[in-house]
């Protein structure tokens, strides 16, 4: 089948005549679009109008709300997203800003490497959507500024829904007739750009436990242009081993500002366990709290994880609300500086914008690049940038069209509240050591 599309080499040109552009950070937007019949559009979220806020009430009971609007160069941005579980009389605010902050290409061959956010307009090859990709929801339309087609900058690629995702819980009852169990509910929303030949699906999931996933899904076409059979660096697709597809890098880096309970002060923590000592039985294990106190280019490791702490908020056990780090399966690309670490903890500065290339004019001197900017500043207003990284080794299944393949990580509530949020009524006594009765 003939696809008409613009060569990644070309498209990668034409973007870059823009490139004056980058730096205006243009934003824009437009109201929702249905594609199916939809309940009336809920109130303003503090913040941002109507046309640009999402709320979705899960049949579990919780509900998420947000702000969106849309940039040239990161795409969809999601601004003061709350969480409001059954049992809470008011949304519990999480973050204050999240958004993709680079995707890093290195080939193999060492003969190209992209920045696809910053040097070739990730936002503006916004896809528009099909009903059945959006199934059961919503697809509202998003003014592209300098769209791909500046004909039609009114592109219908901005998708909310919802999925079930299985069992949120099962516990066994006091009898074999008695089952407490609940089937999970995700809030999805999502986009689809298109840098070259690739296609990201990038996709933000919001549990009713309160759990985040950020994920980008790599599909589409490989690129026809990025064959060599002779360099031992590709994988030979197609009949014989004659057409080697070139391997490549793909890191993925997000942003994250928090506003844990409306404030931005929060403070980090590292937590490592280790087994240090043996026991009667068996081994112990011991962990230790590091109190992140300023900047840090952070490595994971086995057993080892960060939390996000509120400085304000407490849930009803008097205990401190947090979100903990949870990174997905990676691969570290040592090539670059800025690639070689796993999360970054640095203090906020507005002009901070991606992880690499950084667009934004920080003044003479200031460093383009993340592991730059971990200078030993004090943590007052930390901001969360994660790394996650993908060796892609063609092979013949990545014909045609090519299979998702996907990246990211989660954050997950830690004592956000003081039990399970969807614990059924029947068990809301069981709080704390129920032997002990507390």
């Amino acid at each position: 089948m003939h696809v008409n599309r613009i060569s990644r080499a070309r498209r990668r040109g034409a973007v870059a005549l823009t490139v004056a552009a980058l730096a205006a950070g243009a934003t824009a937007g437009a109201g929702p679009a249905v594609a199916q019949p939809k309940a009336a559009p809920s109130a303003a979220v503090p913040g941002c109008s109507a046309a640009y806020t999402i709320e979705q009430k899960l049949s579990t009971g919780t509900t998420w709300r947000m702000c969106w609007h849309y940039e040239r160069e990161a795409g969809l941005v999601l601004e003061n997203i709350s969480y409001q579980p059954p049992g809470e009389a008011a949304p519990i605010k999480v973050l204050a800003d999240a958004k993709l902050a680079q995707i890093h290409v290195p080939y193999d061959d060492g003969k190209n490497e992209y920045s696809d956010l910053t040097q070739y307009g990730f936002g503006t090859g916004l896809m528009n959507m099909q009903p059945g990709e959006c199934p059961g929801g919503t697809i509202k339309t998003v003014k592209v500024p300098d769209a791909i087609d500046p004909a039609h900058p009114n592109v219908k690629g901005l998708c909310t829904t919802t999925r079930s995702r299985g069992h949120a819980f099962r516990m066994q009852g006091d009898s074999a007739n008695k089952v407490f169990q609940t089937q999970g509910k995700d809030f999805l929303v999502y986009t689809v750009n298109q840098v070259g030949w690739y296609e990201y699906i990038t996709e933000w999931r919001f549990q009713d436990d309160g759990t985040i996933n950020m994920n980008v899904g790599a599909t589409g076409s490989l690129s026809p242009y990025d064959y060599d059979a002779g360099d031992g660096r590709g994988w030979p697709l197609g009949k014989g081993a004659t057409a080697y597809a070139t391997s490549h890098q793909h890191d993925v880096f997000w942003k994250l500002d928090f506003a844990l309970d409306g404030s931005s002060k929060g403070r980090v923590e590292q937590y490592d366990s280790a087994v240090t000592t043996h026991g009667a039985n068996t081994p112990t294990n011991k962990t230790t709290l590091t109190k992140v106190t300023k900047e840090l280019a952070g490595d994971a490791k086995n057993m080892r994880w960060w939390r996000i702490v509120s400085a304000t908020g407490k849930n009803k056990d008097n205990h401190a609300r947090s979100y903990e780090i949870v990174p997905g399966p990676t691969t570290k690309y040592p090539g670059r500086s800025f690639t070689q670490h796993d999360v970054y903890f640095t203090q906020y500065n507005k002009c901070e914008q991606f992880a690499s290339d950084n667009l934004p004019n920080c003044g003479a001197g200031h460093p383009k690049q993340v592991d730059k900017w971990v200078n030993g500043q004090t943590l007052t207003q930390p901001v969360v940038w994660v790394n996650v990284g993908f060796h892609h080794i063609a092979r013949d299944e990545d014909q045609q069209p090519m299979p998702v393949h996907w990246q990211g990580f989660s954050i997950a509530p830690r004592d956000v509240t003081a039990m399970n949020p969807l614990t059924p009524a029947a068990l809301a006594d069981q709080n704390g050591n129920v032997n002990g009765g507390s």
